[in-house]
């Protein structure tokens, strides 16, 4: 299959028409990047509006321009090589990038706080969205922090620019999670979830505190992942320890320490080291004891690695309470095992109907299991984001009225730093199902504006 072919194949796949595909080709040339032809055929749908942005250290303004950042694609071509390269190839016109050039990565804060958090003390945030780009519907959207470079910009033009917000869930718990987070949500009168979490590791699991030995100074856990260290690690770890004096030579605790940190290894006897139980995952990712049980062991650490930190979700979502007394109608994408529908249901947010995408029949088990237990509306399930078609959506939104919520976080596999071999960002296999949200974003808003 020739460059030209394949390329075309991913756009249909995404959802454009093969007509609009190779007419960006024609325009764009095949040598672009498969975004710039997403650029280039996403373009005229969107609003040809520019709005002004005043940054500051207290006041983020946010902005949607037009053709995802400034004028259209074909106007773009027609620059010269030198100004192309200048902006990283992007179709952004005149803007400045939003992290000073494509080929930065976007800086992240520290702490990772977010725009708000309770507890910490910081400068005022105002937001101000466009009119056209506030809800409903009300998006949220999440990804991996430390995604390589230029993803993020990537990302927040396509979501009409609006700012990412990096949160670290250590913040708000136990354990690291550090997420971005593009949403339209109000961010003032958010409430945590109640009792909040427990911050350190003692507080969440106090019967370790027996075996845990002096030179281990770690008060919380890393950020968890779908997989676990095996039996052969720890029982090396406890062999190392059995044979070395008390304490251990330094040599001996760090390399203890790096392997206790990269999977994060709690103590469970003498000089005896083991992986987080998926209870113990739940806990701490704020799901309901048992949520995975009945799944196979590996296939738990899978799901539960790749899904929300409920209680940071939680006090994104919180301002929907009152907006929405009645409940909410939702669009989940990416569904997962649910930690959106499980942070609106600790909200106390009565969920009218859920249309759920995900492909995962692990997940989906999970999910419906949970669904049936404690809820009472609607739920819809579909297999893939690449068969949910603009004609569905619309018939959804006939349906139900709208959706107040489209919520989900696409597959980090081409974006976590943990990945060495496939890190290939937005371009990558699994990642660029990204481009999927959009478009099934930007067709609710379209079908929303008719109704």
């Amino acid at each position: 299959m020739s460059e030209k072919d394949e390329k075309i194949k991913s756009l249909v796949d995404m959802g454009f028409s093969e007509d609009g595909a190779n007419m960006a080709i024609t325009r764009c040339g095949v040598d672009v990047d498969l975004w710039e032809l997403v650029d280039s055929i996403s373009a005229p749908q969107m609003t040809e509006d520019s709005h002004s942005r005043n940054i500051s250290d207290h006041q983020v303004t946010d902005q949607c321009f037009d053709s995802f950042g400034g004028g259209k694609k074909a106007r773009l071509m027609e620059e010269s090589k030198k100004k192309r390269n200048r902006y990283g190839g992007r179709a952004q016109g005149n803007q400045p990038s939003l992290d000073g050039s494509h080929d930065e990565p976007m800086p992240l804060p520290n702490p990772m706080i977010g725009f708000n958090l309770p507890g910490y003390l910081q400068p005022s945030v105002t937001r101000i969205l466009p009119k056209q780009d506030t809800g409903p519907p009300f998006f949220y959207y999440e990804n991996v922090a430390q995604a390589p470079k230029g993803v993020w910009a990537t990302i927040s033009r396509f979501l009409y620019d609006i700012q990412p917000e990096f949160v670290d869930s250590k913040h708000l718990c136990a354990t690291a999670r550090k997420r971005g987070y593009i949403h339209n949500l109000p961010i003032e009168n958010r409430s945590p979830l109640l009792p909040m979490p427990p911050k350190t590791i003692f507080e969440a699991f106090p019967h370790y505190k027996k075996w845990w030995p002096s030179w281990d100074l770690r008060t919380q856990l890393n950020c968890l992942r779908t997989n676990i260290a095996s039996a052969k690690l720890t029982e090396r770890i406890g062999r190392a320890l059995a044979s070395s004096d008390s304490p251990p030579a330094r040599s001996v605790q760090k390399y203890v320490m790096n392997e206790c940190r990269k999977g994060n290894l709690v103590w469970i006897g003498k000089n005896k080291v083991a992986p987080l139980e998926p209870e113990e995952m739940e806990y701490l990712l704020g799901f309901p004891k048992d949520h995975t049980r009945g799944l196979g062991i590996t296939e738990r650490y899978k799901s539960l690695g790749n899904t929300f930190q409920v209680d940071t979700v939680a006090y994104h979502l919180s301002v929907l309470k009152v907006m929405f007394p009645n409940g909410v109608n939702v669009l989940s994408l990416f569904t997962g095992i649910g930690g959106g529908e499980v942070a609106l249901h600790r909200l106390g947010i009565h969920m009218k109907a859920v249309v759920s995408v995900e492909i995962g029949k692990a997940n989906k088990r999970i999910f419906r299991g949970w669904w049936d237990q404690t809820q009472t509306g609607t739920l819809i399930e579909i297999d893939d984001v690449k068969s949910l078609t603009d004609d569905t959506i619309v018939s959804f939104v006939s349906r139900f009225g709208g959706f107040d919520l489209v919520i989900g976080g696409s597959p980090c596999n081409n974006l976590a730093g943990c990945n060495r071999y496939n890190r290939d960002g937005l371009e990558g296999e699994q990642s660029a199902l990204f481009y999927h949200y959009f478009r099934i974003l930007n067709a609710v808003k379209s079908a929303m504006a008719r109704i």
